[in-house]
């Protein structure tokens, strides 16, 4: 039954494929190879599958190719558009930073107007206090001279009385006439000379009064323009304190708190034991001095703020050209391991990449731990602590205090970690918090 199954078959295959025979001839003997239809067709069949094989194969590798190259291709333009992105976001950060620069030296140079019209204006108030002094100077006198000249008359005429008693009448009348006429005239350049220095001591007084006019409306100009000054001086301590105030709060920080802690650690005071002196301002002056120390405190208050800031971790990590790889939460585990909580934030960049600390701090961790690879822990005010894990090299111990924008290690992919990047925490009170809150928080001042 097979040997007629495979006849008719050999039979059917004849046609397309007639029987061959290989003859294989040697120095002593020739043979040959029958291939019937059957082999043939087996032998056609074999070579067609493994040629559409190679071609599907050869079909599959250059399509991957391609995607593969469109993707690589997509990916670089995206990380472009994100660098653009990320260089536009820095430089609208350099720009307000420059202008909070250009504010604070108005605001040095507005404060410094303020401090020398203080001055002119004190200097002007005792000018009018002298002044003052001078016109009842000349006041007394004038009053003493008419005394004098009245007392002088007194005088003049007690005289003519007693020399008329003294002489009786052995002089005639010419001759008491004669006498008559002299103390007149000596009365009469008394009186004279008398007048002459009242009009000139009323000339210097209506100059005094002049003066003193003068100076008041100075002095109300003056005040005019300390208003104008204060004003603008207050608006601007007013808008420069709050992007700051804003930045704190952003990041769950109590800006009251955290001032409380830098003002006891900048609170040092003394100088020798002077006397006691009393204030004679007038209440104008001491309104002005209230707005002026009001000024100042706000001033203080922004100086505070300065120091807290760079204090606390309000930078970024690195500088230059790098992505965001994972965020902050819960997330696929790079290792396969499930959903697991991510308490930081990376960012993947070149190898040997420089690492910076993002805020002055002391060193409280330098070497290898476990999944972290090489981390290096920093300590800061306010009960805040970063990490910098997975470095290739660290460039600090233990115990070293260190700046804000200091170079503390190298990008590296030590520890569990699927390629070069920086796993970056910020924990306060030992809670992991969230450090684009930090980032973002930066962005109203820095």
């Amino acid at each position: 039954m097979l040997t007629r199954l495979t006849y008719r078959i050999n039979l059917g295959l004849e046609r397309y494929f007639p029987e061959q025979r290989l003859f294989l001839k040697s120095d002593t003997e020739t043979r040959f190879i029958r291939l019937r239809p059957t082999t043939q067709a087996v032998a056609v069949a074999g070579g067609a599958l493994a040629l559409g094989w190679t071609i599907l194969a050869t079909a599959i590798i250059l399509m991957d190719s391609i995607s593969a190259g469109s993707g690589r291709d997509q990916a670089l333009r995206q990380q472009t558009l994100y660098e653009q992105r990320l260089n536009a976001l820095s430089q609208d950060r350099d720009a307000r930073a420059d202008e909070a620069a250009g504010a604070q030296e108005r605001f040095n140079l507005a404060l410094q107007q303020v401090a020398e019209m203080q001055a002119r204006l004190l200097a002007s108030e005792d000018s009018r206090r002298e002044l003052e002094t001078g016109i009842d100077v000349i006041q007394n006198t004038l009053r003493r001279t008419i005394k004098e000249r009245d007392a002088a008359r007194e005088q003049a005429q007690a005289a003519g009385v007693a020399q008329v008693a003294e002489n009786g009448a052995t002089k005639s009348d010419a001759g008491r006439a004669k006498d008559a006429m002299a103390t007149v005239d000596i009365l009469a350049d008394a009186l004279s000379a008398t007048a002459q220095q009242r009009d000139l001591m009323e000339g210097a007084a209506a100059k005094s009064a002049e003066r003193v006019e003068t100076v008041l409306a100075e002095k109300k100009a003056l005040q005019t323009r300390n208003n104008e000054i204060f004003a603008k001086l207050e608006e601007a301590v007013s808008v420069s304190m709050e992007p700051l105030d804003k930045m704190f709060r952003a990041a769950g920080m109590s800006p009251d708190d955290m001032l409380s802690q830098v003002r006891r650690g900048y609170a040092g005071q003394g100088g020798p034991l002077t006397p006691l002196t009393l204030s004679t301002k007038s209440a104008e002056s001491n309104g002005d001095e209230r707005r002026a120390n009001a000024i100042l405190q706000g001033l203080d208050r922004m100086n505070l703020y300065r120091l807290a800031a760079f204090k606390a971790p309000f930078a970024m990590p690195v500088k230059g050209n790098f992505r965001w790889t994972s965020g902050f939460g819960t997330r696929n585990d790079p290792k396969g391991m499930g959903r697991r909580m991510h308490e930081g934030t990376d960012m993947a960049g070149p190898y040997g990449m420089p690492i910076l600390s993002t805020g002055d701090g002391v060193v409280t961790h330098a070497g290898w731990s476990s999944g972290y690879g090489r981390l290096v822990k920093i300590k800061h005010e306010f009960g805040i602590e970063t990490r910098y894990a997975h470095m290739s090299a660290i460039k600090v111990k233990v115990g070293d205090r260190v700046s804000r924008g200091e170079q503390i290690g190298d990008m590296g992919n030590s520890g569990r970690s699927t390629g070069t990047h920086l796993h970056y925490e910020i924990r306060i009170g030992g809670r992991a918090v969230n450090p684009m809150t930090f980032i973002k928080a930066a962005n109203h001042v820095f």
